[in-house]
């Protein structure tokens, strides 16, 4: 079983874009949503949800009055501000226990705290293990873990081949978390500066996990001098330059329609798209 993960070093570069048209083409395969702060992959797959549970991520100190003797150490030495007048407001206490262990009576508590879904559901293109952290909710990069922990049982369940992963953006803890122990990485960026430079960031970090790295260019007719910049940049980084892919007006309608590009239309991108997963399975990538 092999596990490929698509990242990016920004957002908007088209990442979730290619992993929709990688899923309705590809065969044998369980699907992940490593984005949980912003997932929008179930957005292209129209997923039937068979499972759905809390994940547990935080936690939250609670005060006990029969206890406290209101000394005020917790107070002093919380750093979010999170305690005053010996009230613990829970919108701003990020639970690191601080409070707890300095508290000579023992009159403050840590206890776990739902900040997110997880989820397996069932699309047309097969299962997907995705999931969903609470508005300004912590720990993205455990939940990422749990997501690819489901996607990984679920594929030695079904004797899966394969797991396709839509990485989180940027180079931050969910994305070490989507990198980590994955067989390949395929980044997905533009022609601009900015997707250039988060190129070089996030491919450092993929090198740092020893994952192998393959580039594609999204709209790279919009900027071809940086488009032969990235290509240039990859190859420095022993990441292979795989694929560009036109401005294509019709990915827009396909995201309207909440289809894969590919199952929408056999443009100038969808057959660019079709040309790099063959590219992917065929030219020793995975």
């Amino acid at each position: 079983m092999k596990e490929l993960v698509i990242i990016s070093g920004k957002g908007g570069t088209g990442k979730t874009t290619v992993l929709g048209c990688f899923a309705a083409l590809a065969q044998d395969k369980v699907l992940a949503d490593a984005d949980v702060d912003a997932p929008n992959l179930h957005l292209l797959l129209s997923p039937k949800p068979l499972e759905e549970n809390d994940y547990r991520g935080g936690q939250l100190a609670i005060r006990d009055p029969e206890k406290c003797t209101e000394c005020g150490r917790c107070e002093e030495v919380c750093q979010f501000s999170a305690i005053t007048d010996l009230r613990i407001d829970p919108r701003r206490c990020e639970g690191c226990g601080t409070c707890a262990l300095v508290c000579p009576e023992q009159a403050i508590t840590m206890h776990p705290q739902v900040t997110g879904r997880l989820y397996l559901s069932d699309t047309p293109y097969g299962l997907l293990a995705h999931a969903r952290l609470l508005a300004g909710a912590e720990s993205s990069g455990k939940l990422v873990t749990e997501v690819r922990e489901l996607a990984r049982r679920i594929a030695l369940e079904q004797q899966a081949d394969l797991i396709l992963t839509d990485g989180a953006p940027g180079i931050g803890c969910p994305v070490i978390a989507s990198l980590s122990g994955v067989d390949a990485a395929l980044a997905v960026t533009e022609p601009t500066p900015s997707g250039l430079h988060d190129l070089e960031r996030v491919l450092r970090v993929a090198a740092h996990f020893r994952v192998p790295s393959a580039v594609c260019v999204n709209k790279w007719d919009i900027n071809p001098g940086v488009t032969q910049d990235i290509e240039r940049l990859a190859s420095s980084m022993d990441a292979v330059p795989l694929a560009r892919i036109p401005f294509d007006e019709s990915v827009a309608d396909a995201t309207a329609e909440g289809v894969p590009l590919v199952e929408a239309s056999r443009s100038p991108a969808a057959r660019a798209i079709t040309e790099l997963w063959a590219k992917v399975t065929h030219d020793g990538i995975l």
